[in-house]
């Protein structure tokens, strides 16, 4: 397993029950996590101590249950690098991913460690933690994602971490639409990253769905890389799907044209409490 264990200002404390108990900061969110199916071995004034609760609805979706009044949003620091904020939605969500900052160091050292200028295509990309880490270390990025709200907190998270001044290119589309477009425009990358849906629909009734469109996928992607390209990491949190395929998908569709080396595996988080790894989703990585 891939794990994140260099976070300072995250932690996740305690799990069980379903449930996870995380520290974001100075602030302690209480959560629901499907991979959680072991007990909660004890209840401790931790847990119900912290600062927020999502619970569930019995209808779909659910809310924060407050016990302590929570700011709008407030930042942490990943390797006194990289500022983010954090802001508890509706979904459970907070903005972040923590245990993606295992795919942020690799890339980092991935570009750091190219001597040339790197150019990187971030698709899905949500608030912007992978375009972060690849600007910090010297690349170009061009940042993709449909929503616009999160493609403004990414930018919101880019200048927090003092990089407003760095080539990132912010774009709110369908990220198919724009890579079919980059294609036939002769656009060219270096490095390309995804974590794409497990199921979506276009914005013209268009349907994803992975099993069956993310290969076709990777080859569209691949003919807008370079001739000399440094990676491509595919992330997963789709249920079901081993870090085996993605190896496979990336074996398929990689190796023959650029050679390389490919690696795949699960993601996860060190539990506090208990010295236990929580998986988190899947990665696969193919690097020249």
């Amino acid at each position: 397993m891939f794990y994140a264990k260099d976070w300072v200002d995250y932690e996740l404390l305690d799990t069980g029950g379903g449930e996870k108990l995380e520290r974001w900061g100075t602030i302690v969110l209480r959560r629901p996590d499907p991979q959680i199916i072991w007990p909660l071995q004890k209840e401790t004034p931790a847990w119900r101590q912290a600062d927020a609760h999502y619970h569930r609805s019995s209808s779909g979706g659910g809310g924060w249950q407050q016990h302590a009044e929570l700011p709008e949003r407030w930042t942490i620091t990943y390797d006194q690098k990289l500022t983010f904020y954090i802001k508890p939605t509706s979904f459970k969500h907070t903005g972040l991913f923590p245990e993606q900052a295992v795919n942020w160091k690799w890339m980092m050292d991935k570009i750091k460690g190219a001597g040339r200028p790197i150019k990187v295509l971030n698709l899905f990309a949500y608030t912007g933690g992978a375009s972060l880490a690849c600007a910090h270390a010297g690349a170009e990025v061009c940042h993709v994602d449909a929503s616009k709200g999160v493609v403004q907190w990414a930018k919101e998270n880019l200048h927090l971490s003092g990089m407003g001044s760095k080539p990132v290119r912010f774009i709110t589309d369908d990220v198919f639409k724009f890579v079919q477009r980059e294609q036939r425009r002769g656009s060219k990358y270096d490095a390309i990253i995804m974590d794409p849906p497990s199921y979506g629909r276009g914005p013209n009734g268009e349907t994803w769905k992975l099993e069956d469109d993310l290969f076709p996928f990777i080859q569209t992607c691949q003919s807008i890389l370079t001739d000399n390209p440094l990676f491509l990491l595919i992330n997963s949190y789709t249920t079901g799907i081993s870090a085996t395929v993605l190896q496979n998908i990336l074996t398929m569709a990689m190796k023959d044209k650029h050679g390389g080396t490919i690696s795949s595996g699960e993601i996860g988080l060190p539990i506090t409490h208990s010295g236990l790894m929580l998986p988190c989703g899947i990665l696969g990585r193919w690097e020249a």
